[in-house]
């Protein structure tokens, strides 16, 4: 009794331990973001803007190790922008994972354009859709960041607290790629960005 006793407190410190590991590193991750809208010369938000993302709290239950099947041969495909336009992508990597006692499934997709340049070469793209869009979320989807060097083994991990808003949920005049329909999650993923809380 005594031994499970000194378990069940091991696994619940290391569980607490690794919750409050997780929402500091979430919380940087987001600093590290609205400090990128500063940098960037083609920004929708300047500094007296930033007040306005909203996030949901860290969530380290949405943070998944999905099974990465790589797809090979495959054709280059167009996802088409709301702003009418339009780039080439390669489906790369078929995701799948269990969140919330649900089996779902990704497709990640790696940018032609964006492979030509060096310093993006390993990028990968991960737009999706889910239930909160058009209520608690953008209505146009959110994306998360990925490279070819997260998928190892077989795997790769998935936290749906880094899900961020294209610039489209800010401002007009931007080509933002939606989400393809293979990538419409039957699920509410409560994790990562909200509404901007500013109308445009």
């Amino acid at each position: 009794m005594k031994y499970l006793t000194t378990i069940i407190l091991l696994f619940t410190v290391n569980t607490f331990s690794f919750a409050q590991n997780h929402k500091t590193q979430i919380a940087e991750f987001r600093k590290s973001y609205m400090d990128d809208f500063l940098k960037d010369p083609r920004s929708p938000l300047k500094q007296e803007d930033l007040k306005y993302l909203r996030f949901y709290d860290a969530d380290s239950t949405y943070r998944v190790t999905a099974k990465a099947e790589l797809l090979t041969n495959q054709t280059p495909f167009v996802i088409p922008a709301f702003d009418g336009t339009a780039k080439q992508y390669l489906r790369y990597a078929l995701l799948s994972f269990t969140l919330k006692d649900k089996s779902l499934q990704l497709t990640i997709y790696k940018s032609i354009a964006l492979s030509a340049n060096p310093a993006f070469s390993n990028y990968l793209f991960l737009p999706f859709n889910d239930t909160t869009n058009g209520k608690e979320t953008y209505g146009g989807g959110r994306y998360i960041d990925l490279t070819t060097k997260d998928i190892k083994n077989g795997s790769i991990v998935i936290d749906f607290n880094k899900a961020y808003n294209p610039y489209c949920a800010f401002a007009g005049g931007y080509s933002c790629p939606k989400p393809p329909d293979e990538n419409n999650l039957d699920i509410a993923i409560v994790a990562g960005e909200k509404n901007f809380g500013k109308a445009h």
